[in-house]
């Protein structure tokens, strides 16, 4: 399928449109790219509640768990560099992780949430990163690797920076910089500089109301003791989201939900992806490499999130064991949402590229029907 603006605007803009009217947006923007050209760029709303900052282009929000795609990449573009494969032991590069019974992890197997050290049994801060990182090499598995999968919600950043940083030298934030975003000019933090923060949008927290499906996932992560409240208070801290808008929290590298940035940049960094890893005349990542984040490595009952959910090596993929879409319709499609709504991902097949961003949260961690209903009108 081709994607003309002048045909794709009349479907979107009503729908982007009703998510202010009718679904309680207040600032958001939207942008699809295909053959790593960019089709159409959309926003509006405000960057704070009292309506007084208009979103403008250059608006950057927090993308919360979107970031791990980023990290991801990061990973992945280390591995593809230095020759390594997937099918490789964790403790190889770092060996200090083979304890507990985890010497066996495969990178395959922590890329796609198969590892078993979503949740913490020592209490951490999450800004703590030589305690996390410990409490990681000491952490059992919460279940036997690769005997399933579960969502890392706040680990996977931490184990996706200690990779990159034993592998490169580096952090993932100066490498996605280095790597990826001084490269592709992208309006991207993870770890955001002081003098951006005029430009923020500040983030709120979601309105009471009636949960969302899975009912089960969502009233066990709001109740203590449970294993999925678990997995998303550990490493402690920085739960209340509007610490979230404080400028020395967003200066932090947080890879697991920190990123900052603009729908725009993250469908060119996703447009990258869609084209087989090249953009702009020059080749980011072998075929190879697209390969990993294509296929699909697990698929089936999430132990975290109580549903189905697939993925490849650090992208979520749309299971198929439910019928309900997240990232376009193709199957070679992957990408990763954030908290609250946001979204952004890569159809391999058609070379389309998606971003959705926003500051009003919804009490949602997967993709929610703001932009899914976007992302219809794409392939209507």
């Amino acid at each position: 399928m081709q994607l003309h603006a002048e045909e794709l605007r009349p479907r979107l803009e009503p729908r982007f449109a009703d998510n202010f009217d009718k679904f309680g947006e207040l600032g958001a923007a939207i942008s699809i790219w295909q053959n790593g050209k960019p089709i159409l760029d959309l926003h509006g709303g405000f960057r704070d509640a009292r309506r007084e900052q208009p979103w403008t282009k250059d608006t950057l929000v927090l993308i919360w768990s979107a970031t791990k795609g980023l990290g991801s990449a990061c990973l992945l573009h280390v591995l593809q560099e230095h020759g390594i494969d997937l099918e490789r032991r964790v403790e190889q590069f770092w060996p200090e992780f083979a304890q507990a019974g985890k010497e066996k992890v495969k990178l395959v197997q922590l890329l796609s949430h198969q590892a078993g050290v979503a949740a913490l049994d020592r209490k951490v801060n999450i800004l703590d990163y030589g305690a996390v990182i410990e409490a990681l090499e000491t952490q059992e598995p919460n279940w036997p690797p690769a005997s399933g999968h579960g969502y890392h919600a706040r680990t996977f950043g931490f184990l996706l920076n200690e990779l990159v940083r034993r592998i490169s030298g580096t952090d993932v934030a100066q490498y996605w910089r280095t790597a990826f975003a001084e490269p592709l000019e992208l309006d991207i933090w993870i770890g955001l500089p002081e003098k951006e923060n005029a430009r923020v949008a500040t983030m709120y927290a979601p309105k009471t109301g009636k949960p969302p499906d899975p009912k089960q996932f969502y009233h066990d992560v709001a109740t203590p003791g449970t294993f999925a409240h678990k997995v998303f208070t550990s490493p402690r801290g920085l739960n209340a989201v509007s610490a979230m808008n404080h400028p020395e929290i967003r200066a932090q590298p947080i890879v697991s939900f920190g990123g900052i940035g603009s729908a725009t940049s993250l469908a060119k960094f996703y447009a990258m992806l869609a084209n087989g890893g090249r953009i702009e005349d020059r080749q980011f990542f072998s075929e190879k490499a697209i390969g990993w984040m294509r296929t699909t490595l697990t698929d089936g009952m999430d132990r975290v999130f109580q549903i189905p959910t697939a993925f490849s090596a650090g992208f979520m993929k749309d299971s198929e064991k439910t019928p309900r879409k997240r990232f376009g319709r193709s199957a070679a499609a992957f990408g990763h949402p954030g908290a609250g709504g946001s979204n952004g991902f890569a159809d391999l097949e058609n070379k389309i590229s998606f971003a959705y961003v926003m500051n009003q949260m919804e009490l949602s961690v997967l993709p929610t029907e703001k932009s899914s209903r976007l992302v219809d009108a794409i392939y209507e």
